[in-house]
């Protein structure tokens, strides 16, 4: 088995920013100034982060002592080493602005928000002031404090008490967020706004928002440029919802043939956008390709040519005669007020090229005019090509699971963006720290086919050394893009990581080596914690039908945390509404108090074994982490372990050794029913549709 020296710190958040070489290294580094000097202070990190690999060649000492100056103001002041890692946060924060953007990544989901000054842009503060406007007006909380004026800062006073970005994100995808769940009195206590900015963080990573560097209290002060990142992000995903072949099938008809269906399956929705502006523009006999939304529509042409070809009878040649670029940008927005496109940006906005507010405007036209045919035989293509809704579900499950890890790239479509190897390598790497062998992995853009092959065979034997079940597997099955098999190495994947934090929760305390949690620790646990606050219902197994009336939930986040659960709320689910009432309230109590879970309430009323699982160490993982845990809640052999970690020591030298956090896990699902075995079983491709045997 696999063991390691972990480097722990006391915020999960910031543990999860960095694999275990990257804490390392980090540590190593702030150690080493610590022995010399007895301290570090604030004034000793230019000279340090200027010759990590990151920085090096994107800073001089003098400008990162330039950015750390904006946010300390006493140089000389001793600095810990978590506030040591979230300066370099701060600082690769300012790396990735600085840097080209990656293509493979979605521009505006992979935006870092960090706690560094930064100046607000006006005219993105405006479009979001009027969009908020528009779409809030008539909520029976908020219709009262609407509409606001963009030139004050209404907008983030308003935003403190995080009803309105829990509002928001179900504008953007409706029924994100059960309103049950938000804290609406007229007057909030401190932990009633931390409640909701919990609810809100956890809900924008389930929408698929990348949330960087900003916690419950960033939105309590209401800091402006972090609150018109997370902004900017929830509308920018309502607005391009529709960008998908799910959605729009007629989007086929931008494509000839299957090979480009796959590839418009794996573009970011910004990127579909923007082939769908340029095979409009080709029509029109516009003879330039658009590429971005900043300087390849400053001069507004390619939108006279986009509108005068999408609805000709509103516009006309006079656009295109102008020279005058700013007149142009006024005759375009006007075009485009009369397909009902809302006026979020100015002439000014398109002049100086705005890509949040470009994007977002020609976003509005595809809404209002797609211009697409009804082609019957290619839109019957286009729904072969989509999953049905169980693969569907699940592939969102996971996607967002990976996306919220921190990783470097962003994934779009699980089936199509892992079958590099490349992100399931990383992931690997943040879950299992030092289990890939970087110097055999090809990084994107991967040529030649071999590469693919080779990055998956890495997987595939991770996989195995981590006990996965991967019965004639090879890496070739990932890039065939096997959805079966892909599946259920990503669930194996998340349960073997939720395992893991719960075994390093659970059993390191002074290096002794603690005993492996079991899918059966986990139902016992909460069996447990149910019976002792006083309340009746227990679940047999992880697919126990009985659990999808919601109850056993409900009553299992009351024992935890009794003044979570609104009673008055709840029904008895004994109806399919009800069902789903208590299903949509229970996923939103859950993310309230602190849960980072990505299942739909389908998931809860079908009794997925696999969701209810996760569900239930995830509200196990956050209630052992709690002070209040007691000792008995694990089974009665384990009773000689803590309940959780004792406070990480992060500023000495010494490392307390984690031992066996590689598990040796049993994969199989029917662990979730009986005693565990300790050996993973084989998996076979018919019986159950979490395992899976490769081609031979």
């Amino acid at each position: 088995m696999s063991s390691f020296v972990g480097v722990l710190v006391s915020d999960p958040w910031l543990q999860s920013q960095f694999t275990q070489v990257e804490l390392r290294t980090l540590k190593s580094k702030y150690v080493s100034v610590r022995t010399q000097s007895g301290r570090v202070t604030v004034g000793d990190l230019p000279s340090i982060f200027v010759k990590l690999k990151a920085f090096t060649e994107m800073f001089k000492e003098d400008e990162i002592k330039a950015i750390l100056e904006e946010s300390y103001k006493d140089m000389d002041g001793e600095i810990d080493f978590e506030s040591f890692l979230r300066a370099h946060i701060n600082l690769q924060s300012r790396a990735t602005a600085k840097s080209p953007g990656s293509k493979n990544s979605s521009s505006f989901l992979k935006a870092t928000t960090t706690t560094v000054h930064h100046s607000i842009n006006e005219s993105e503060k405006a479009s979001y002031v009027a969009h908020i406007n528009s779409y809030l007006a008539e909520d029976p909380f908020l219709k009262k404090y609407l509409p606001l004026d963009p030139s004050t800062n209404a907008l983030f006073d308003l935003a403190k008490d995080g009803v309105l970005l829990c509002k928001l994100i179900n504008v953007a995808v409706p029924g994100t967020i059960d309103e049950r769940a938000i804290n609406t009195k007229k007057i909030l206590n401190p932990w009633e706004r931390n409640e909701n900015h919990t609810l809100c963080l956890n809900s924008a990573k389930a929408i698929g928002c990348t949330v960087v560097n900003i916690g419950t209290q960033d939105l309590v002060e209401g800091r402006p440029h972090l609150l018109l990142g997370l902004i900017s992000q929830i509308i920018k995903i309502q607005l391009l919802a529709d960008l998908n072949l799910k959605k729009t099938p007629q989007l086929v008809e931008l494509v000839d043939d299957s090979k480009d269906v796959e590839e418009l399956l794996g573009l970011p929705p910004e990127k579909v956008l923007l082939k769908w502006m340029n095979f409009h523009l080709k029509k029109a006999g516009y003879e330039k390709q658009v590429t971005n939304f900043s300087s390849d529509v400053k001069d507004g042409e390619a939108y006279a040519f986009l509108l005068n070809t999408l609805a000709p009878e509103h516009s006309g040649p006079a656009a295109l005669d102008t020279k005058d670029p700013a007149e142009r940008a006024n005759m375009v927005l006007a075009h485009a007020e009369k397909l009902d496109c809302k006026r979020y940006l100015t002439p000014k906005d398109i002049v100086e090229g705005s890509p949040n507010l470009n994007l977002a405007f020609v976003a509005q036209i595809f809404q209002h005019r797609n211009g697409l045919t009804v082609d019957t035989k290619k839109m019957s293509f286009a729904e072969m090509m989509t999953d049905d809704a169980q693969t569907s579900r699940e592939e969102r499950c996971f996607r967002l699971w990976i996306n919220s890890l921190g990783i470097a790239t962003y994934v779009n479509n699980v089936f199509e963006d892992i079958r590099n190897g490349w992100v399931l390598l990383e992931v690997l790497d943040k879950v299992s720290p030092e289990s890939v062998n970087w110097k055999q992995a090809s990084k994107p853009p991967i040529k030649m086919p071999f590469r693919k092959v080779e990055n998956c065979n890495q997987v595939v034997k991770i996989g195995k050394q981590l006990n996965f079940s991967l019965v004639n597997v090879a890496g070739n099955d990932i890039v065939q893009g096997n959805k079966k098999l892909i599946l259920a190495f990503l669930w194996q994947l998340m349960r073997f990581t939720m395992l893991q934090l719960l075994k390093n929760l659970r059993s390191h305390s002074q290096g002794k080596k603690g005993k492996e949690i079991t899918d059966t620790d986990i139902l016992n646990w909460a069996n447990n914690k149910v019976k002792k606050a006083g309340r009746t219902s227990q679940m047999e197994s992880f697919r126990d039908k009985n659990l999808s009336n919601g109850i056993f939930f409900l009553e299992l986040l009351s024992a935890v945390e009794p003044r979570v659960v609104n009673w008055s709320v709840v029904t008895k689910g004994e109806t399919e509404e009800d069902k789903k009432l208590n299903a949509t309230y229970i996923i939103s109590v859950a993310r309230k108090l602190g849960c980072s879970i990505f299942l739909l309430p389908e998931e809860i009323i079908e009794v997925n074994q696999k969701m209810i699982l996760i569900l239930t160490a995830s509200i196990m993982y956050w209630s052992l982490q709690q002070p209040a845990e007691e000792s008995e809640s694990c089974p009665a052999e384990d009773s000689n372990i803590p309940d959780a970690y004792p406070a990480a020591s992060v500023d000495g030298e010494s490392e307390t050794p984690l031992d066996g956090v590689v598990c040796n896990l049993a994969i199989n699902d029917a662990a979730s029913d009986t005693a565990p075995s300790d050996t993973a079983p084989e998996v076979e491709n018919e019986e159950s549709p979490d395992k899976v045997e490769g081609k031979d």
